[in-house]
């Protein structure tokens, strides 16, 4: 049986492929207030409908580059105003954003472990402050099943998440109430939050993360530029490290996340890697569809 850790491994390395934080009810930090500081583009990198395709690649001692996985992430609009209310007014803001993310073992490491998973995320986010408003999850690893939900309340300043299992019924739901603590994303939604923010090598901002009930907070630093032969072409991009590995921090071992996100516009993330003493994982971005993602390059 594939272990939690293992898991969050490849869900984290899969949101790569993962904050403005106005109208908070508490008072901002100084990260957010770096990040309220740049508007969200009214033109987003990934809208509408962008799907983005990854492959998962694990590599341990004689292992190399084994597929393990593939990661389907995708951007969408609800159907309805972020605020019905005012739908027929002037001011009416758009829907809020979507963004879902499939991940499904493949190959080698269904023969490996003899056992299929699949992980399904959604996130709302609100359309004009980025900040997370809930967010549902489907586990599945072989037989064993979990779902959740997370609540982000900012008018009581609470973060209510459920997690279920759906194969007993009988059971009771764990449910964890906590403060609010300025939680601005989930581990998707920073991912999306991080492609419309200006990425200058020596930038260092923080994001407010939750995950499971809890909230992090998690340093990022925008590293060089480097030039990368990709799916896209031969593109410009610059590493971005997420510092999700240590004491306190989302996953408590050592270990390293680092992504590329291309330098122009379209701020695609190429790739990313995750090191840890259980291996290396590659995630490679297969194929682009759909939103902004195919247009011109700067």
């Amino acid at each position: 049986m594939i272990g939690r850790t293992y898991t969050l491994l490849i869900a984290l390395a899969a949101l790569s492929c993962t904050a403005a934080f106005a109208h908070q009810s508490t008072a901002a930090t100084a990260a957010t207030k770096d990040a309220e500081s740049t508007a969200t583009p009214k033109r987003l990198p990934f809208e509408p409908d962008e799907q983005l395709t990854y492959e998962g690649e694990f590599s341990k001692l004689l292992l190399r580059g084994i597929n393990i996985a593939e990661f389907k992430f995708t951007v969408e609009r609800a159907q309805t105003p972020a605020n019905p209310e005012r739908a027929t007014g002037a001011a009416a803001l758009p829907p809020n954003l979507i963004f879902k993310g499939d991940v499904v073992a493949r190959g080698w490491f269904r023969k490996l472990f003899g056992i299929d998973f699949r992980y399904n995320t959604e996130s709302v986010v609100e359309p004009t402050s980025f900040l997370i408003l809930s967010n549902s999850t489907r586990d599945e690893q072989g037989k064993r099943l979990r779902t959740s939900e997370a609540v982000f309340d900012r008018t009581h300043n609470t973060l209510t998440w459920t997690l279920r299992n759906p194969n007993d019924p009988q059971s009771q739901p764990r449910v964890v109430t906590a403060p609010l603590q300025n939680a601005a994303h989930d581990l998707i939604s920073a991912i999306y939050f991080l492609r419309t923010q200006p990425l200058e090598p020596g930038r260092k901002l923080e994001l407010i993360i939750s995950d499971s009930g809890a909230v992090y907070r998690i340093p990022v630093k925008v590293g060089a530029r480097k030039r990368m032969k990709t799916v896209v072409g031969r593109v410009q991009t610059v590493r971005v490290d997420i510092e999700i590995f240590g004491a306190e921090r989302l996953v408590d071992r050592k270990g390293e996340m680092t992504l590329w996100i291309t330098d122009d516009s379209r701020r695609l993330p190429v790739r990313a890697r995750v090191n840890t003493d259980i291996g290396t994982l590659d995630i490679n971005l297969k194929k682009v569809s759909g939103g902004n993602a195919l247009a011109a390059r700067r």
